[in-house]
Order: C-alpha cells, then sequence, then structure tokens
C-alpha cells in the first residue's frame, strides 16, 4: 500500500512460501521417445529512448531513401558480429606517379585520374588471392563468391548513400577502373544509376577520405562480410630506411568484418595483400 509493505503482504507471502513444492514429474518408460524441444532464440527489440522535443527544434520527415538505409544499417549490427583492423600504408609512389601524369592521362583516355582507381585495382587483387573475403554467410553454410563485384559507397547530393558497383573489377587495368569509376561516380550524383547497377556486390570500398577523414570504421553492407574504408592521404614525417625521417604519403585503411567467417588472421592477411600492392606500385604495369 502506497509503496510500502503491509502486514497483509507478510502473510500472503509466508502462505506462498509454506505451498509444498510439485512433486517431480515420473521418469519416462524405457524406451519410450523423447519430446523434442525447439531452441528458439528470440533477440528482444531494443525500445529507444524518448526524445525530448522542444518549441526551438526542426522536425523532418526521413524520406524513403534514408529509412532504407537506416533499417539496413540497424540490420547489418544485429546480423554480423563486427570486428575493425587497422593498417597504414605509404602511397608516396602513387601519389608522385599521378602527379607526373594525371594531365596525360587525361589527355590520353578522356578520363580524370583520381587516387580511387588505384585502390580498386589493389582490393580486387586480394580478392583474388583470399577469396574467404570475397563470400557470404548463408545459415551454417559459406558462399564463395566466384565473381568479383566491388561496391563504391558513394555520397548523393541529398545526403544519402548508394553503392554502384563495379562488375568483375578485377578484369580492369588502371584505364578500364578509371573510366567506370568516373561513370558510375557521375551517375550516382545524378540518379541515373540502373537497379542491376547498385546490387550485385559481393564486398564494398568506402573512401572517407573524400572529405578529409582520417579513418573511419564502415558498417559491414549485408550480406557481405566485409567493407573496407580509406582514409584521407596525409603528407607527415615518418621512420624510413636506416631510421631516416622523410616526409611521406601516408594513409589509414580499416577492414571492418564478420566475425562468424572472418577471423583476425584471414582480415590481417588481406589488409597486408593490399597494402604491398598500394607500396609496391609497379608503374611500367600501367596498360
Amino acid at each position: 500500500k502506497d509503496g510500502r509493505v503491509t502486514k497483509r503482504d507478510m502473510r500472503a507471502y509466508l502462505e506462498q512460501r509454506a505451498t509444498p513444492a510439485p512433486l517431480p514429474a515420473a521418469p519416462a518408460a524405457v524406451g519410450a521417445p523423447k519430446p523434442v524441444v525447439a531452441h528458439q532464440h528470440v533477440a528482444a527489440s531494443p525500445v529507444p529512448p524518448p526524445v525530448s522535443v522542444s518549441g526551438e527544434d526542426e522536425i523532418v520527415e526521413m524520406d524513403r531513401m534514408r529509412k532504407l538505409i537506416a533499417d539496413h544499417m540497424v540490420r547489418s549490427v544485429q546480423t554480423s558480429p563486427h570486428v575493425t583492423s587497422f593498417v597504414e600504408a605509404d602511397v608516396t609512389r602513387i601519389v608522385d606517379w599521378r602527379n607526373k601524369n594525371k594531365k596525360v592521362f587525361q589527355e590520353k583516355t578522356g578520363q580524370k585520374l583520381t587516387f580511387t582507381p588505384f585502390f580498386i585495382e589493389a582490393v580486387a587483387k586480394a580478392l583474388r588471392d583470399f577469396p574467404g573475403v570475397n563470400a557470404s554467410v548463408d545459415g551454417d553454410r559459406i558462399v564463395l563468391k566466384k565473381g568479383i563485384h566491388i561496391g563504391l559507397a558513394a555520397a548523393t547530393p541529398e545526403g544519402n548513400l548508394i553503392v554502384p558497383v563495379i562488375r568483375n573489377a578485377d578484369r580492369y587495368n588502371l584505364n578500364g577502373l578509371a573510366t567506370v569509376v568516373n561513370d558510375l561516380a557521375n551517375r550516382a550524383r545524378t540518379g541515373a544509376l540502373k537497379p542491376d547497377e547498385i546490387s550485385g556486390g559481393t564486398y564494398t570500398v568506402s573512401n572517407v577520405g573524400t572529405f578529409g577523414n582520417v579513418f573511419g570504421t564502415p558498417i559491414i553492407n549485408q550480406p557481405q562480410v566485409a567493407i573496407l574504408g580509406i582514409g584521407g592521404i596525409i603528407k607527415r614525417p615518418v621512420v624510413v630506411d636506416n631510421d631516416k625521417i622523410a616526409i611521406r604519403d601516408m594513409l589509414y585503411m580499416c577492414l571492418s568484418y564478420d566475425h562468424r567467417l572472418v577471423d583476425g588472421a584471414l582480415a590481417d592477411q588481406f589488409m597486408s595483400h593490399v597494402k604491398n600492392t598500394l607500396e609496391n606500385f609497379d608503374e611500367s604495369a600501367i596498360g
């Protein structure tokens, strides 16, 4: 009563405690089939905290695209146990070569040369050598994808996120990748992508460095099992051979991966492959 324990409460408790416990069930007869119990894991839906709104706040309804993105991100975190590994790469050779050749490259191919094709090429090579990262989880089965279809996360003018897919990315040279990347990026900004150009990806790259970020921890694009976040290229002093200090072009990369399938060893080997490909850029191999 009024939040207090009364005499009636105490008596009711004592009477309930004095009630004899139920007898155990009789043992099943020998040879009788055991009952089948279905074990079901039901995750409780989290209840969002109440939002306090004042008269000075502006309320904006989510558009359809933002609702889809929000739902996709929540389901990804609920589905995959996310782990993120980081690696640092020295891309000075790529930066120097691009600075010297971007004008000639554009005159020759008609394409602007960004850093994205270099990243896509390195990732495609790593996926070819480590197919466990180019995969999906289907219940208790592992689906190893034969095609290397790399999604490229891009921001639209409305502030939403869209992921056009470079199909068979491992079959392109640098010129081909520059053409495909520029075409998809331009049409993503104008909303001219076709439905089949934003589906069927087996792996995703998110270039968070486009806006000056050093690194980020992206969320896996389901049903894929990994996503690579690429930070901005920053000039800074680092220790090089013979313990000398030099100014180098450095960047951080982070791999968010689904720990149901991808373990730390596989993730580290994959990231080392990408790093080594970028650091040992071979300009003579450019087609």
